[in-house]
């Protein structure tokens, strides 16, 4: 999954949010060197990206991609997955998107540095643009992945995938739906072992 979607799944918990942000950029166990609550976000998100790589409904959308795409595919669902997110928002949360995208700005503000270098020189540019709310619409989304495609020289080709997201835009998002429904369950699921497993790790 993408920035917004692993933002939603932390539950409004500021520090399970720090982390399941930055995870990225945490290889190993240097999760261990963050407190406790942000190493709950980073394992968290480790554990939604090995669930949405696996899934079979994930699969199915990769799958539509990846004449054109190659290995490239998974990582433009995950953006056409956050694009679903932003635009049925209302659905998941009582909170609107902009709310919640502006709280989140604020957030990093706050924990700027604890944020890894990389993340800390990418702020700036995410807040400008407001990536966030951008992604509810084509639009946002097209930005998205033209950035995308300069950071691989122009090879991936993942600028032209807004093709496929409009002429299967209905299989996508009914995808997403049915997906992200499981994803939620196994979050919450997933948050209680990582609690314990971390107990007995400190």
């Amino acid at each position: 999954m993408n920035f917004l979607a692993h933002i939603y799944l932390s539950n409004d918990d500021d520090l399970l949010t720090i982390g399941n942000f930055i995870a990225d950029g945490i290889r190993g166990k240097r999760y261990k060197l963050y407190p406790k609550d942000i190493q709950k976000g980073i394992l968290l998100h480790r554990h939604i990206d090995t669930f949405t790589d696996a899934h079979p409904t994930v699969r199915q959308s990769t799958k539509r991609l990846h004449k054109n795409y190659g290995h490239y595919s998974g990582v433009i669902v995950d953006i056409l997955y956050d694009h679903f997110l932003a635009k049925n928002w209302t659905q998941y949360s009582d909170i609107p998107l902009a709310n919640f995208t502006d709280n989140f700005y604020n957030l990093l503000g706050e924990h700027f540095e604890v944020l890894p270098l990389r993340i800390q020189k990418m702020m700036p540019h995410m807040i400008a643009d407001n990536w966030l709310l951008s992604y509810a619409k084509i639009e946002g989304i097209q930005n998205v992945l033209d950035g995308m495609n300069r950071r691989t020289q122009n090879k991936s080709g993942m600028h032209t995938a807004t093709d496929e997201l409009q002429n299967f835009y209905t299989e996508f998002e009914t995808e997403f739906t049915s997906f992200f429904e499981e994803l939620r369950v196994f979050t919450q699921l997933k948050l209680q072992d990582i609690e314990i497993r971390l107990q007995h790790e400190n």
